[in-house]
This record gives structure tokens, sequence and C-alpha cells, in this order.
């Protein structure tokens, strides 16, 4: 079977702006494949070329086997795409909302209500059926929304951004809607900007930065490629954190405080790695008030992979 995604040479660009830069993608199907990046990075724009809904200005890209320029069509019956913010009508109730998206999709009268009451089910919105969905929480309305991009089963899952907004409870939730998803076969395509959420549900992730992918792999393995551990040292006073600054010579540390005086190192986490990175930082043993020392996180791989500043989201 061919990949549920591959691309080669993406590029696009609106006017004088690059969003993409020739961008390559193989994702595996039946996994969740999260793509992480700042505002600009071009996360959204890689999900509208992917689905069909805006055309590269160079390169190729298959989705669900078919090409997203020539099979259009096919592209779009393989696919589902929930975007960052919920698109369901508040007049309608939710069982409403589930059927008219399925007669939309062409199921008859009677299919379209079995699928409706199938997906109630299966998003836990069985109870909340009969009631508005102007009444429904944010959690709930978006489990709907996601619901009814699948009243027709989708090979491909395109979620962009999807917990935006959400409370934690929220989220979590619909954490085990996307789990759910990849369990039964489906693969799914997440963009977000939660390191969290990425850790917790991707098979496999790629950091974006400026068009670009800057790093891919599993979470563990980005993390590895940063640091295995993350030195923290509270700097005594200003004076301190600015001479600390300097001695890294050009290394990036995975976090800055100046607030807190506070900065972050990479480290293997031995004993022995940490004494010198502490003896290289404060030969003097006057400028380093504490330190304290942390296993690396998805935070780190963001801060430490992604450079630019937050620009016009695309």
């Amino acid at each position: 079977m061919p990949p549920a995604v591959h691309a080669t040479g993406l590029r696009k660009a609106y006017r004088d702006v690059r969003v993409l830069e020739s961008l390559d993608l193989d994702i595996e199907r039946g996994t969740v494949f999260s793509l992480l990046g700042p505002n600009g990075a071009g996360k959204t724009t890689t999900v509208r070329i992917l689905a069909t809904l805006t055309d590269a200005d160079a390169g190729h890209a298959r989705v669900a086997g078919h090409d997203v320029r020539a099979e259009r069509p096919a592209v779009r019956r393989a696919i589902s795409l929930t975007g960052q913010f919920a698109a369901v009508d508040e007049l309608q109730t939710g069982e409403e909302n589930l059927r008219m998206m399925a007669r939309l999709s062409g199921l008859p009268r009677a299919a379209a209500h079995r699928r409706a009451a199938e997906l109630l089910e299966r998003f836990g919105l069985t109870a909340a059926a009969r009631r508005p969905a102007r009444g429904y929480s944010g959690g709930m309305r978006r489990r709907l929304d996601l619901a009814a991009g699948l009243v027709r089963d989708a090979e491909v899952v395109f979620l962009d951004e999807p917990t935006t907004g959400l409370d934690p409870r929220s989220r979590q939730e619909l954490w085990q809607v996307v789990r759910g998803l990849a369990d039964d076969g489906t693969t799914v395509f997440l963009t977000t900007q939660y390191l969290e959420e990425a850790d917790q549900l991707a098979d496999r992730i790629a950091v974006m930065d400026a068009g670009r992918l800057v790093a891919e792999g599993t979470a563990a393995e980005l993390k590895a490629r940063v640091a295995g551990h993350r030195l923290d040292l509270v700097l005594a006073d200003t004076g301190a954190y600015e001479r600390a600054t300097l001695r890294l010579a050009g290394e990036p540390a995975v976090h800055r405080s100046p607030g807190t005086l506070t900065l972050g190192v990479p480290t293997d986490g031995t004993a022995a790695h940490v004494r010198t990175r502490l003896d290289a930082l404060d030969p003097d043993r006057t400028d380093v008030a504490r330190f304290s020392l942390h296993t690396a996180t998805l935070d780190d791989v963001f801060l430490a992979l992604t450079t630019q500043k937050e620009k016009t989201h695309v």
C-alpha cells in the first residue's frame, strides 16, 4: 500500500512571501502524524494543499494514493478536514447537524439517520443529540464538528489545530477521539501548537520553521536530538545572567527567562557533564545561585529548532 500522504518538493508563495520551501512528507497509514511550528511556519498552507483547497506553486503530492491536483474528487472522497473553529449550525440539534451533513454527502435518508446515530454514540454525544448545538460546550462542539467530517468513512483525517481554545478537560476528551480514530486504522494529520498534544498523540512529529521541515522523528528521537536533559541555572543577578549568556559563545539556550534570571542549557544528564557545564558558565562559582536538572521536553525541541517570530498565520 502507498503511504497515506506522500509529498515532494512542495513550494508556495503569496506575492513576495515564501510560505513553503521544498517540503517533503511521507506518512504511514493508520498513524498519527503531528506537524509543529510557530504561527506563519506554513502548517495551514500545507494542510490546504494536501486537502486540495490550494494549489502548490511547485512539487507533487498524493493523499490516499491519489494526486492532489489531477485527482481532486478522489482525494476529497478519501479525506476529512476539520479546521481551527467548529463549523456547526448552532440552531440545529447535534442529531440534525449530522443528518444534514450525511444527506449533503449523498447518503439516502434512512442511511443518514443510521450514520448520525452511530456517530453520536461514537463521539459521546447521544445524551445531547436533541439539544440545539448553541447549548453545547466548546469540547462538545469540536466533537460534533469532527463527527460531521466523518459522515463518510475517511482514510485520512486532517485536524488543523483542533483543540485551540479548549479547556484541559475538553482537550483530553478530543484526544481520546483522535486515539480511537488511529486505533481503527484511520490516518490522522494533526497540526498543533500544544507541545503536550503532539507528545501524547503522535507516532511521528515534524517540526516546521519558515516553510521548511527542520526535524522529524518520534517524540523521543526529537528530544534526544536537542538534549537528553536540560540544566536550568538561576543566576545571582542581572550581571551574572549576562555573563552566562555571553559564555554560551553562540550555543542556543533551550530556555531563556531574563525576568527570573534563568537559563536552560542542554546536557546529557551525567554528573560529569553537569559539572563541566557549571564550570564553563560559572568559572568563579559566584554567578549561579542554584540549578536544577530536567528531562528534555518537546518545548525544548520547539524552542531550539524554531527561530522565526510570529507573523500572519498561513
